[in-house]
């Protein structure tokens, strides 16, 4: 390796897996134990054995709940504890990787990395999933908190999600970009088209390769950010390669073309956090989807040399 490239290589971050055991989001509540599942199947070892130190830095479970309204003020206190403990990650130098749980579990993790990167700037986000979860309570049709984070991190929805830490608007409308939507509803798409939020909708990303749109949304969330991070929702792949998920769309991403894409995602200085969510090991009996997870984790956080990263941009464990 000549010298020039031994000095991109980026020591990587320890990696703080941090189990999001809810499902009260969801209208199938299997996911709230596919981060414990993903642990007994040594999600942890895995990474190990890829090259990344890895171990669980903490759990959080959101409490029980029956109704609607009772499902919401689950979802509201359960993403008020997350956020304080990654939080706490990202302020002792780990790479925080949330894994859960069902997608609303993303209030509380992007709240935290807007909080510790708030005096340097704005973060970005890549979204990637079969739905848009841009729904209000206003607007959602199941009333389900796993279809409204991308809302809540906007500013728009109840307090309870929208103003973690005291300030809501965590994301930026253009320091947002998600691929492989393919399954949505007009409330949702219409507050997206109002704000100008750039989606790839899964034609889009079916035709041009999912590597490459993947490239121009790192690109666009890096553009005036100080820090960016992924948001993986299994069920953005195809459900021949990962069936166990809640809410399975047909014709998504081919797991070998995700990981492909993803590789090294991590090693980029101004990675800030992963988040791999809504595994349900209920469906996934054949462990498919557990190992589509791990391949994806693993790719995600495999180091490996990368550009440099923008001059405001990076983290406390570089090389």
């Amino acid at each position: 390796m000549n010298r020039e490239a031994m000095r991109r290589m980026r020591t990587p971050c320890p990696l703080a897996l941090i189990g999001a055991e809810v499902g009260e989001g969801a209208s199938d509540a299997g996911c709230k134990w596919g981060a414990q599942a993903l642990r007994e199947r040594g999600l942890a070892a895995h990474l190990h054995r890829a090259g990344r130190q890895a171990h669980w830095a903490g759990w959080v479970q959101a409490p029980g709940a029956r109704d609607a309204a009772g499902r919401l003020r689950a979802v509201e206190r359960f993403n008020a504890e997350l956020a304080q403990r990654v939080l706490a990650e990202a302020q002792s130098g780990a790479l925080p990787v949330v894994v859960g749980g069902d997608h609303s579990c993303a209030v509380g993790t992007w709240s935290a990395i807007a909080e510790h990167w708030r005096p340097q700037g704005d973060i970005g986000l890549v979204w990637v999933d079969a739905h848009l979860d841009a729904h209000t309570p206003a607007s959602s049709p199941s009333g389900a908190p796993h279809g409204m984070p991308v809302a809540a991190l906007l500013g728009h929805g109840t307090p309870g999600l929208t103003s973690l830490g005291g300030w809501a608007g965590k994301l930026q409308p253009d320091h947002l970009v998600i691929l492989g939507a393919r399954s949505f509803e007009a409330g949702e798409l219409a507050l997206l088209t109002s704000l100008g939020v750039r989606v790839m909708y899964m034609p889009e990303v079916a035709q041009r390769g999912f590597a490459a749109c993947l490239a121009e949304a790192v690109a666009q969330v890096r553009r005036h950010t100080v820090a960016w991070g992924l948001s993986f929702d299994l069920d953005a792949l195809d459900p021949a390669d990962a069936p166990g998920t809640g809410t399975p769309v047909a014709a998504g991403i081919r797991l070998a073309d995700a990981m492909g894409a993803l590789r090294a995602c991590a090693a980029d200085p101004a990675c800030a956090a992963l988040e791999v969510v809504e595994y349900n090991p209920r469906h996934d009996s054949d462990g498919r989807t557990a190992q589509a997870a791990f391949d994806l984790l693993a790719a995600m956080t495999e180091p490996g040399p990368v550009a440099d990263p923008p001059r405001e941009a990076g983290r406390t464990c570089l090389a």
